[in-house]
């Protein structure tokens, strides 16, 4: 009987250690696959940057009742966010563009600076809706600056960065926000009458040289057309060719109001075009001295293989001041970038005033508006940063690259983020 019991016993314990072995068995195998997968995601991340953007720059995508979307970095030093940001940047994407365009570079700038800064995507002004041209697109970048701050009442400083036509956009909203204008359009957004309520407000809170009653810090410029479109080589796709460039100031109808805008086709009936008034304060519209109050002003511009925007129009300087570049020293560091310029200290006082010798005139030659707007312009101090990329696929990608619109594509211009980051001003 005791053995019977002994036989039955042992059976069970064989039974036990084969269900045990099993299970090990089984453990073993998921564990061999769980290292497989691991193995060929890493060997295939490297030949694909974008896999690991997230991954490298943790960051937060807060989402608005309205909508919109900013971004906040995740960790601080590996902890949880604990400090409140105080320097806003706003980052306003060109023609046919959208928010996804600045994802690599919001990423960078919150990784640089994961205390310092909220950045703000601009939504409004997308798609087809970038046709609508640059008055009324610098209106809604305007209203959505303010809807921004409203969110964040610690904020303290702002910035703005423009790619393309965004440039543009930017130098129309900061003159509504800057200075008594803002405040009027935060007493209309609220259906409060203006009057001494807003003197009282100038007076109590100080905006003078302020943008959004924020202190204006960084304007950057990234390949954009400041001089217009219109003939010259400013659009590098049509080879200086003057039959093209007429033919395409004819239909710059077909990109809406933003095309004549950029073409300076938008004169005439006694006006003359927006680009140029500008370039001036005029209008009601502080134009210059909105610039005037940014630290910095920075304007990032391709020498080359940009087939949209040229090198004089968007580094701001006349063919004969272009620099020559052929046995320029590279800095390992920004290999892209071949000349920089250091913008020389503004004078205390300028006169942004319009001049009526030349905006009151509607029978301009495009040289005479060229030239009136880039004498203006400069009348303010620049930081110029000419960027150069190789041959290949840069040849056609060039204004997305200096951007790096899509990593896996246009990569190349990281270093040219990098170098805008290390020389930001919080």
């Amino acid at each position: 009987m005791a053995a019977c019991n002994n036989n039955a016993v042992n059976v069970e314990n064989e039974m036990k250690l084969r269900e045990d072995s099993e299970v090990n068995v089984m453990q073993n195998m998921a564990k061999c696959k769980k290292k497989k997968k691991q193995r060929k995601s890493s060997y295939f991340r490297p030949k694909f940057g974008c896999f690991g953007l997230d991954i490298d720059s943790p960051t937060v995508d807060k989402k608005n009742e309205d909508g919109s979307v900013d971004m906040v970095s995740a960790y601080e030093d590996g902890n949880p966010r604990t400090n409140a940001p105080t320097h806003l940047i706003v980052m306003v994407n060109g023609i046919i563009g959208s928010a996804e365009d600045w994802r690599y570079v919001a990423k960078q700038f919150l990784k640089a600076f994961p205390h310092d800064v909220i950045v703000h995507c601009s939504e409004r002004n997308s798609s087809t809706s970038t046709f609508d041209g640059i008055d009324t697109m610098g209106e809604r970048l305007a209203d959505e600056v303010i809807s921004v701050i409203r969110r964040y009442p610690h904020l303290c400083k702002i910035s703005f960065i423009g790619h393309s036509l965004g440039g543009l956009i930017a130098r129309y909203a900061i003159a509504l926000l800057h200075e008594s204008n803002y405040v009027s359009k935060s007493f209309k957004e609220n259906g409060e009458v203006e009057g001494d309520m807003q003197k009282q407000v100038l007076h109590e809170q100080k905006f003078t040289d302020k943008i959004a009653g924020l202190e204006p810090m960084n304007f950057i410029t990234i390949a954009s057309p400041h001089l217009g479109s219109r003939e010259h080589n400013q659009v590098p796709l049509f080879c200086g060719l003057h039959t093209l460039e007429i033919f395409a100031r004819r239909t710059s109808w077909l990109l809406g109001r933003t095309g004549r805008h950029l073409f300076l086709t938008d004169g005439g009936k006694g006006k003359t075009p927006l680009l140029l008034r500008m370039a001036n304060d005029c209008d009601g519209l502080p134009f210059m001295s909105s610039l005037h109050s940014f630290k910095r002003r920075v304007a990032y511009a391709n020498i080359q293989f940009d087939q949209l925007v040229g090198w004089c129009t968007s580094s701001l300087r006349r063919k004969t001041e272009l620099p020559k570049l052929k046995h320029t020293p590279r800095n390992d560091k920004y290999r892209h970038i071949v000349n920089e310029e250091t913008a020389v200290v503004d004078a205390p006082q300028q006169d942004f005033t319009r001049q009526p010798s030349v905006t009151g005139r509607t029978n301009m030659t495009t040289q005479e508006v060229t030239e009136a707007m880039i004498t203006q312009l400069t009348k303010l101090s620049w930081n110029r940063i000419d960027v150069k990329f190789g041959g290949g696929r840069h040849r056609l990608l060039a204004h997305n690259s200096i951007q790096v619109q899509t990593y896996c594509i246009s990569s190349a211009g990281a270093d040219v983020i990098q170098h805008m980051i290390d020389n930001f001003a919080l």
